[in-house]
């Protein structure tokens, strides 16, 4: 029997979720109920008897799936933000049967055969462009999961897929293990001159912890990063550098194990990649990858990236002249090595922009910072934004609705700020609901907003870095995507259907509010004086904002050219190795090129180990769109224009998935993307 709502808090779908009501023990029978319906669905949709309409299978498929989205999602919430062993518990018990049903949609071909039936039968020019979208990427997906192969072919299709994620993560292992093996330990502690004490103090209990006398430094970013950074002792920067570098190598650097040596990995990974792309009739992998994403053609994306080098390029040498010279004349140090390259730029940017991002934090105040916030898209979208009330997970959680200037609801959203040992790390926005027509109306959608700052402590109100604001305002960039769209069906409404290359560029547009010097006049006030933030400490971060861009810059773009370039250029069987691709790539846009032992790619797990193979690019791309967006407003001499807020709300943000991304943005623009305002905005283009 089905169990109903009434006793199962987690099957109520009438309004938000019941977080007052839903415990662990609801999760099994919750989930299995829906999987049972969700599969009988499937069952009744598939049968030769339902015919291939958008009313009687694509839409009923979706709303009958909806149900079990939002329970899982409300399950997947609660993992993250209350990790507690019950709660882990019941997730991780779900998980593989959740993965399994996912798996079994995807290979479905009987599902695909009707969205392929839907698509060649004459109503299909009848649907309206959302319901057209979703039918074109349900195609899309199931035959770039080898859905459209000849029977013969599938198994060895299968093999490659299964091959590939089992290398991912053998890569992702040997990294791990590589990086886990070698320890530096340091016994005089003349050696620690110049790191903080935070470095010291954890670097200490890590040698306590091995029962080591001294201090135990590893390769581990909390271990390695300050030392590369502060460290005085250039042979210990040296030393480390050295053992982070031939990482998961070929090399005997003392510590490594041949069998951890990423280099057939990733030979055999290129190999199947290629494969894979001829078996679907592509020309190669990066032809695959960017299937489902904006950029068009792997010639695009090159050219995009090599446009923005040679313009970022005289930057970054320009960066580099600055660094050899302050090495020599202020440090002495005449043979400049990449070890030195961290410890001289912190050097460096102390000299020119002494300030602290303490005193800078002392200014945000969570009220202020809040409001701001809020005042800010306000401004923007003609909206108001106003404290609700909701059943919430934590006593620290807010609730908030967004409403039309008359008072109607456009969405709600949940903000989870502070840090909590239940909860993981890091920034994140998750839909609780998304916004769709129904019989009695529109569904409006809600957002989660989670980030992990500090709580407030002795009667303050809490304080954030300033690159705490930025990271609040990105992700209120991402749940402004999902809550004003105006998206009526759930595949392409809010951030559904978006393409992964330009997913970003709502929530780094709103990035930019936290430089305008008018909007941290409003939304700073001192934690003591109540004093707002003073203009020569904000032009000291702005000053800073941008140091060593252009170093910065071009290192992103080598990455994403040899990324690209081994994605449709390189054969893994050919005569060059992957270190001669990136050597050649280093020469035609890197500024610090690395010691010829160095094995950058063994570690670039992003590709090798992440989904991110021939789309490391996505990064550099969005910023780009985001930055050409915000452009608008600075072409119109306001950031608060209204005109182009209504247009950015109209072209960009409401249209969700239901159209392609370049269209979104060059109905916005009115042409195609360009790179020069993310220039300017880095420093990088003459004014």
């Amino acid at each position: 029997m089905t169990m109903t709502h009434a006793q199962n808090p987690l099957l109520d779908f009438t309004d938000l979720p019941r977080f007052d009501l839903i415990q662990p023990e609801h999760v099994k029978p919750a989930i299995e109920s829906l999987l049972a319906d969700g599969r009988a669905l499937i069952e009744k949709l598939t049968a030769d008897s339902t015919p291939a309409t958008w009313a009687d299978f694509a839409g009923a498929l979706s709303d009958g799936l909806e149900g079990f989205g939002r329970a899982w999602g409300v399950v997947g919430h609660l993992h993250s933000v209350n990790d507690v062993p019950a709660w882990r518990e019941a997730y991780n018990e779900m998980l593989p049967e959740v993965s399994r049903f996912y798996t079994e949609l995807g290979q479905n071909l009987a599902l695909f055969d009707k969205y392929r039936a839907l698509k060649a039968s004459p109503e299909y020019a009848t649907l309206s462009a959302e319901q057209k979208k979703i039918v074109d990427n349900e195609i899309r997906d199931f035959r770039l999961s080898g859905a459209e192969l000849p029977e013969e072919q599938k198994p060895r299709f299968q093999a490659i897929m299964e091959e590939l994620s089992q290398l991912a993560a053998k890569f992702s292992e040997n990294l791990l293990d590589a990086t886990n093996a070698f320890a530096e330990v340091v016994t005089e502690e003349a050696v620690l001159a110049g790191l903080p004490d935070y470095a010291r103090d954890a670097a200490r209990e890590a040698a306590e912890k091995a029962g080591l006398a001294g201090w135990k430094f590893t390769l581990h970013a909390p271990s390695y990063g300050p030392v590369m950074q502060y460290a005085d002792n250039r042979d210990l920067r040296a030393r480390l550098y050295r053992a982070y570098a031939t990482r998961a190598a070929e090399i005997d650097n003392g510590y490594s194990k041949p069998e951890w040596d990423n280099g057939p990995l990733m030979k055999r990974l290129l190999e199947l990649r290629t494969e894979d792309a001829h078996m679907l009739g592509f020309r190669n992998f990066a032809e695959v990858s960017l299937q489902p994403k904006m950029a068009d053609t792997p010639e695009q994306v090159l050219a995009f990236l090599r446009d923005m080098a040679k313009k970022a390029k005289p930057f970054a040498e320009k960066d580099m002249a600055e660094l050899l010279a302050f090495a020599k004349d202020e440090l002495g140090i005449t043979d400049f090595q990449p070890w030195d390259a961290a410890y001289v730029s912190e050097k460096l940017q102390q000299a020119r922009y002494a300030f602290s991002a303490q005193e800078v934090k002392a200014y945000f105040i969570e009220p202020k910072v809040v409001a701001g916030l809020f005042k800010v898209i306000e401004s923007l979208f003609t909206v108001k934004v106003k404290p609700d009330t909701a059943p919430v997970w934590h006593e620290d959680v807010r609730f908030y609705r967004i409403e039309t200037p008359a008072g109607e609801l456009i969405g709600q959203f949940y903000m989870d700020l502070y840090a909590r040992e239940t909860k993981r790390g890091g920034a994140w926005m998750d839909e609780a609901r998304s916004r769709k027509r129904t019989a009695g109306g529109i569904q409006k959608p809600i957002a989660y907003l989670n980030c992990n700052f500090a709580r407030p402590v002795g009667g303050k109100p809490a304080t954030f870095t300033h690159d705490e604001v930025i990271t609040l305002f990105h992700e209120a960039g991402h749940g402004l995507h999902h809550l004003l769209t105006r998206g009526e069906e759930l595949g392409v409404s809010g951030i559904h259907g978006v393409e992964w290359d330009a997913v970003e560029l709502p929530s780094q547009f709103m990035e930019n509010y936290c430089w305008e010097w008018e909007v941290l006049q409003g939304m700073t006030a001192h934690v003591d004086s109540g004093e707002p933030l003073p203009r020569a400490l904000y032009d000291k971060m702005l000053a800073a904002r941008n140091f060593q861009s252009g170093m910065m810059t071009v290192r992103q773009l080598e990455f994403s050219i040899f990324d690209m370039r081994l994605h449709c250029e390189f054969d893994p069987q050919g005569s060059q190795s992957v270190m001669d691709l990136i050597d050649e790539v280093r020469q035609e846009v890197a500024v610090l090129i690395p010691p010829a032992w160095h094995r950058f790619p063994n570690s670039f797990s992003h590709i090798f180990g992440g989904g991110y193979a021939a789309g490391y690019y996505s990064y550099k791309w969005a910023e780009v769109l985001s930055a050409d967006c915000y452009a608008a407003f600075e072409e119109a001499g306001n950031p608060f224009d209204a005109t182009v807020g209504k247009r950015y709300l109209d072209e960009i943000l409401s249209k969700g998935g239901s159209r392609p991304a370049l269209d979104n943005f060059k109905a916005f623009r009115g042409r195609e993307p360009s790179p020069d305002a993310l220039l300017r905005h880095n420093g990088m283009i003459a004014a």
